[in-house]
């Protein structure tokens, strides 16, 4: 897999923004996040060595991390990185995005029932903003669909929204100031999942960590790797193309 960000910076939206990790380690470099602005990396995608070959081989790449692609500041370059996913049909292209209700207005004119290479994950964290962007999210033309929940900040039913959705990732808020993640919240999207027969990942626990009523401090290090042990995993399909 690889990492493209085309662009870097963002603007606060979201109860979910609230300690976002791009803010948080831009102030500690001293760097206006609120400053979009195009990187060295724009033309990643389709960039080739000296043997005419493209420098990043097939497979997933994960696009604009250090923003949101759909943020306001970049439209003026979002057509150009449409139509490099379009001609790197080898790879498959994954953004995430809290500005869901701006899509229609970001995609190129032949994006038609949308692109068979790009995945579009909408982001939720609490039933407010579940409610709000997934009831747009389900009716827009987008060939792959998936839904992230991280930082998940409180206890949400997503079920009636898991038409067409691939998968659904799960997280909790991490570092000193994060918010408490509940291990029930997972349990409870993954039987909504499996119920619609949805893959499910759990991603990470949070650094305030609620299990069986009982609290505890996770290292941020340790978040992934004990998710991963929980082993609640729900696999029913591969996600978008995995080329």
């Amino acid at each position: 897999m690889a990492m493209w960000n085309p662009w870097r910076g963002c603007k606060r939206c979201s109860d979910g923004c609230k300690y976002c990790y791009i803010h948080k380690g831009d102030s500690k470099r001293n760097i206006d996040t609120t400053n979009i602005v195009r990187t060295k990396d724009f033309y990643k995608p389709i960039e080739k060595l000296n043997n005419g070959s493209y420098k990043i081989k097939s497979g997933i790449v994960y696009v604009c991390f250090s923003s949101d692609f759909l943020i306001e500041e970049a439209d003026p370059w979002r057509d150009e990185c449409f139509q490099m996913m379009k001609e790197r049909s080898d790879l498959t292209f994954l953004f995430l995005t809290k500005r869901i209700d701006r899509f229609l207005k970001c995609i190129p004119k032949d994006w038609n029932d949308g692109y068979d290479n790009v995945v579009v994950c909408c982001t939720v964290e609490n039933q407010t903003n579940a409610d709000t962007r997934l009831s747009i999210f389900k009716d827009l033309p987008i060939q792959h669909k998936c839904i992230t929940a991280q930082p998940l900040l409180e206890n949400i039913n997503i079920e009636k929204y898991l038409d067409d959705i691939e998968l659904v990732v799960v997280g909790g808020e991490s570092d000193k100031d994060a918010r408490e993640f509940d291990y029930d919240w997972a349990l409870n999207i993954r039987e909504q999942c499996i119920r619609k027969k949805v893959n499910f990942e759990f991603r990470q626990c949070g650094t305030y960590f609620i299990k069986d009523s009982k609290k505890y401090t996770l290292p941020t290090k340790e978040l992934c790797k004990q998710a991963k042990l929980a082993n609640i995993d729900y696999h029913v399909s591969s996600i978008g193309n995995d080329k």
